[in-house]
């Protein structure tokens, strides 16, 4: 027998969770304050580089600028991931959140090209800094951007945080190396301080960038989530008493914290159906986080070999 579909789905999606609510509600907070902060100090900062003539203040407020971007981008995705699914969106719009760490890790490779092609003008013809001013302006930036990963960690963490982080994280990064080339130049005059820690700074945000936006595209991509094995979930529902074996068999994430799953499930009768479900959803759940699942039962014959075939994937639906 053919096209019988059972889904599964966890309770507390149909219930509202109540502490799923809160920790959304919680992060849209977070994100708020932490925007206004970041956006008044990358205005200071942004006139004082101006005013002392250092690269690394000018390019740490072009880069606070892009903060500010990226956490209003990820306090509206995070707003816009809350909407409840509808006929259009019938998984909701959790994935925007994922499209949002998407965009800003590709706005901060941007950020890294300009600060590298400015420090490398920087080098080849040096400018004067003034040191002392420098040392005053990033301290204050040091001691505001450790405020807001302070507010960003109380939060609810997922990929759409995660990049926001990533933006704050770099900044106290690119404060750290403003203070010490103020204190460098301060010290002994020696100019290309400034442009070689812009560089420095530019290379650490660079590496972190790459990996968080290959994680964001294959979440988009629909792959497979890269904390369960494909294989291991497969002979896993393939043990559940009752089932021949297991094809089909697709895991993706819905948003960067829920995944999906589903199944073609070949059974010996279909009066067992209901109980290898509720085994199969349990494994599922308890063994591997997955909350959303779409079983089909099918009828299948004896295997021939007096056990359950492991797991058979097939490329067409």
């Amino acid at each position: 027998m053919r096209g019988i579909n059972a889904v599964s789905e966890h309770h507390h999606e149909h219930h509202g969770h109540p502490t799923h609510r809160h920790h959304h509600g919680g992060e849209g907070n977070a994100l708020a304050l932490a925007l206004v902060v970041t956006l008044a100090y990358a205005g200071v900062e942004a006139v004082s580089g101006w005013a002392f003539g250092s690269l690394a203040l000018l390019s740490d407020a072009g880069h606070m600028f892009s903060d500010a971007a990226a956490l209003g981008l990820a306090w509206f995705a995070g707003w816009v991931s809350r909407r409840p699914p509808g006929a259009r969106h019938s998984y909701g719009l959790a994935r925007a959140e994922v499209v949002a760490a998407f965009i800003n890790s590709l706005a901060l490779i941007l950020v890294v090209v300009l600060i590298a092609v400015e420090a490398i003008q920087r080098l080849m013809q040096p400018a004067e800094v003034n040191g002392l001013g420098v040392m005053v302006v990033a301290f204050l930036g040091l001691l505001v951007n450790l405020a807001v990963v302070l507010i960003l960690s109380r939060a609810e963490r997922n990929l759409n945080l995660r990049a926001a982080l990533l933006h704050v994280a770099s900044d106290v990064i690119g404060s750290v190396a403003a203070l010490v080339a103020g204190a460098v130049i301060y010290a002994t005059g020696w100019k290309p301080i400034d442009p070689i820690l812009s560089l420095v700074i530019a290379l650490l945000i660079l590496g972190s960038t790459i990996g968080l936006l290959r994680e964001a595209l294959h979440v988009l991509m629909e792959g497979v989530p890269r904390n369960v094995s494909l294989e291991e979930v497969g002979r896993a529902l393939a043990r559940v008493p009752g089932v021949l074996s297991v094809h089909d068999l697709h895991i993706w994430n819905i948003s960067s914290g829920r995944m999906a799953l589903s199944a073609h499930v070949e059974l010996g009768s279909l009066e067992q159906w209901p109980a290898i479900l509720e085994a199969s959803r349990h494994v599922l759940n308890e063994r591997y986080g997955i909350d959303h699942v779409t079983l089909q039962p099918e009828i299948g014959g004896p295997t021939g070999r007096g056990e359950r075939q492991v797991i058979k994937i097939l490329t067409r639906r």
